[in-house]
């Protein structure tokens, strides 16, 4: 039980992480930070892309 427990507690810190980050990349105005943050949010999910933006008029 122990290990499932370190398990759980790593997922949950890594979406408390990702969200974290999710929130400063939306903030993020200079290029150089959004790259940084990018770099920080493959490193714990490589797989993740940023959505694309919705279109202005809808």
């Amino acid at each position: 039980m122990v290990e499932r427990r370190s398990e759980l507690r790593r997922r949950y810190h890594r979406k408390a992480k990702m969200l974290k980050l999710k929130r400063k990349l939306a903030l993020a105005t200079d290029s150089r930070e959004r790259e940084k943050i990018l770099r920080k949010i493959h490193l714990l999910s490589p797989e993740w892309e940023e959505p694309k933006k919705a279109a202005a008029g809808k």
